[in-house]
């Protein structure tokens, strides 16, 4: 650690925490990882605490903690965390309801510190420029699909299958980060086609249809059932000419040209933009992606399919 780098707790050491949260942060000259919460096991050569509580007990030195466990025990410990006066980060999706996150927003705006929700797909690298290029067309179709193999992404993770677990709409809500980012109209849904496993509580396929208030055809697919190569795709068709961000945002085309495209990548890009809000005394806090589960849930036509054995 220098003496500069602000000491961070990563809280949840799972496949996320470990594939993308801590070589950005080991990457970023801003933050050093000074401690882990984790009952499974932390990382080498960095202490470990069984739960939240005795890290905020222990380390009143750690003022950033970033909350990297499933969505329905989140609420309690980001909620311990802002009642410490610590900056929190949320990883993707930052709750398991709306009411909860708009409820941490409050709490950290009472106590004054930072929150972030991250929604990781938001910083890939075609994001910004895809934003930029669409600010002055006009949108005449846009098509989602966004597509999976759930048992190389989440083997094992039975957490997903349950209540608050999201199912399909975990890899889905990405989808609808990146749209709801680059997206020069604002979109509500209007219909749902949800898939259950009949052994399971949450989808495993999700059709989508959104309106604009006009006569704008948007619509999007979400499978884990997806065999071979993963599809993360996002077309959008203009007055001006068709852009397709593929690769789930890392790649960008107009009109099938392939724009050069630079900068950080997604999870060292967030933690940027966290440096960036503590330095301003800022939240950035955006339900919107999780507004249009929560709405799927609500509008959706529920279908039983086959089960699902992982």
């Amino acid at each position: 650690m220098t003496d500069t780098s602000i000491p961070i707790a990563l809280v949840g050491i799972g496949k996320i925490a470990r594939d993308q949260h801590i070589p950005a942060i080991a990457g970023h000259p801003q933050f050093t990882l000074a401690a882990t919460v984790s009952s499974s096991g932390g990382v080498d050569g960095v202490e470990n605490h069984a739960t939240i509580h005795d890290l905020l007990a222990a380390r009143p030195d750690i003022t950033v903690v970033s909350l990297c466990m499933p969505p329905v025990p989140r609420f309690a410990a980001a909620s311990a965390a802002i009642a410490a006066g610590r900056h929190v980060m949320l990883e993707k999706p930052p709750g398991a309801s709306v009411a909860e996150v708009l409820t941490l927003e409050k709490l950290a705006r009472d106590a004054g510190v930072t929150l972030f929700a991250t929604w990781h797909s938001r910083h890939a690298l075609g994001a910004a420029p895809a934003r930029e290029w669409l600010a002055d067309k006009h949108v005449t179709r846009i098509r989602v699909d966004w597509k999976e193999d759930v048992r190389k992404w989440h083997p094992g993770q039975d957490w997903i299958w349950e209540p608050g677990g999201m199912g399909v709409f975990d890899p889905g809500i990405n989808a609808l980060s990146l749209l709801t980012a680059i997206s020069p109209v604002r979109l509500h849904l209007t219909e749902a086609e949800l898939s259950f496993p009949e052994n399971r509580a949450t989808p495993i396929a999700a059709e989508l249809l959104f309106s604009n208030g006009t006569d704008l055809n948007a619509t999007a697919g979400f499978d884990w059932r997806q065999q071979g190569d993963d599809i993360w795709q996002i077309e959008i068709d203009t007055d001006q000419g068709q852009l397709r961000l593929t690769e789930g945002g890392a790649r960008l085309f107009i009109d099938d040209v392939e724009r050069e495209l630079d900068g950080l990548g997604e999870y060292p890009d967030i933690y940027r933009h966290m440096g960036d809000l503590l330095q301003n005394n800022a939240s950035d806090v955006d339900v919107t992606p999780l507004v249009h589960v929560s709405d799927a849930y609500m509008l959706g036509r529920h279908l039983t399919v086959e089960p699902f054995h992982d």
